[in-house]
């Protein structure tokens, strides 16, 4: 017998232009009709996460299920929801062209429905964040703020200057992510930057929370705007994302995305922490 081959992750390279109509992942097919079988847990994860392997018809892929039953509940979310916001995020994802997020999709498995995506190895050499001294981000590189190192001492966060970053704060801003880590940053292979860990998205309320605040303020590129303009008619009624997502989250939260994709087209520029949440996440990684 022959062995199964696996898939391969599709994502963008960071000079790639989006596509205006997403093909479909292969790899989603696999993991919503394939055998889930679990190999381990995550066990640093605050819910339930499952290392698995999926097959089906002689494919077969390494990736992540994290059970509905697993989700711890949470005072600003609504009880067993998590699983459907990490389908929601991939679907927004899908629609920008970008690719940001690992196929993703909601399925039953050995614990009851949950969430399945696509495990992502990470590719080692490629730095996102850092800290530095001195009050300046220096070439390549934005400043988030300052951050206590111990002893009383504080460094710069940094993050790179780096398009597909840009691009995954935009999805962060659209989603409404309350938790965008650096532990959830994942440079693949081939230049490929993958985001992870979308549960706590799609709240009504303004929770974005996120280490990518190097472009607050700043004009979108155009290629946001185009990307928030296909955003916009596919939120629509009767819009093909909205018919996704009307699955998934609720028809407020649904509304609520409406209104920042238009907001974010109507002032032209990368949002700033409000003030009325906690801007960075903790533990930032």
């Amino acid at each position: 017998m022959s062995a199964p081959e696996r898939i391969p992750a599709r994502g963008v390279t960071s000079s790639a232009e989006p596509s205006p109509t997403p093909l479909v992942d292969p790899s989603v097919r696999l993991l919503a009709e394939g055998e889930l079988t679990v190999r381990g847990q995550v066990r640093e994860a605050s819910n339930a996460v499952l290392y698995c392997t999926v097959s089906h018809e002689g494919r077969e892929a390494a990736c992540v299920y994290k059970p509905v039953a697993g989700e711890r509940p949470l005072w600003d979310f609504p009880d067993g929801t998590l699983a459907q916001r990490e389908v929601a995020a991939y679907e927004v994802s899908e629609a920008t062209g970008w690719g940001l997020v690992p196929p993703t999709v909601l399925r039953d498995g050995p614990y009851g429905q949950g969430m399945c995506q696509l495990w992502i190895e990470g590719a080692p050499g490629s730095e996102l964040l850092a800290l530095v001294e001195g009050e300046e981000a220096g070439e390549g590189w934005k400043a988030v703020g300052f951050a206590e190192v111990g002893d009383g001492e504080s460094a710069l966060l940094v993050h790179a200057d780096d398009q597909r970053l840009r691009r995954l704060a935009v999805l962060d801003a659209v989603v409404n992510n309350a938790d965008r880590k650096g532990g959830h940053l994942l440079p693949a292979a081939e230049g490929r930057l993958y985001g992870i860990d979308h549960g706590v998205t799609f709240n009504v309320e303004n929770k974005l929370r996120t280490l990518l605040w190097g472009w607050a303020g700043e004009p979108l590129t155009g290629e946001a705007v185009s990307v928030l303009e296909r955003l916009r008619d596919a939120l629509a009624e009767g819009g093909a994302l909205a018919g996704k997502l009307v699955a998934l989250i609720t028809p407020a939260e649904l509304d609520a995305t409406r209104e920042r994709v238009a907001a974010l087209l109507k002032s032209g520029r990368h949002p700033e922490p409000s003030g009325e949440w906690p801007a960075i996440p903790w533990p930032p990684v």
